[in-house]
């Protein structure tokens, strides 16, 4: 059985875009978990 290669490019683009959206998740992650510590709430003044 004959496997198949993936011979396809990473487009620079769409790694910048995976590199900036990861890092916009880690600080989102830290602010959610800044604002618990600090205030005992997940999102504070709606609750």
């Amino acid at each position: 059985m004959k496997q198949s290669t993936n011979n396809q490019k990473l487009e620079p683009e769409k790694v910048l875009a995976e590199r900036i959206n990861g890092w916009a998740a880690m600080m989102g992650f830290w602010a959610a978990v800044g604002a618990y510590l600090t205030t005992g709430q997940i999102i504070p003044g709606v609750i």
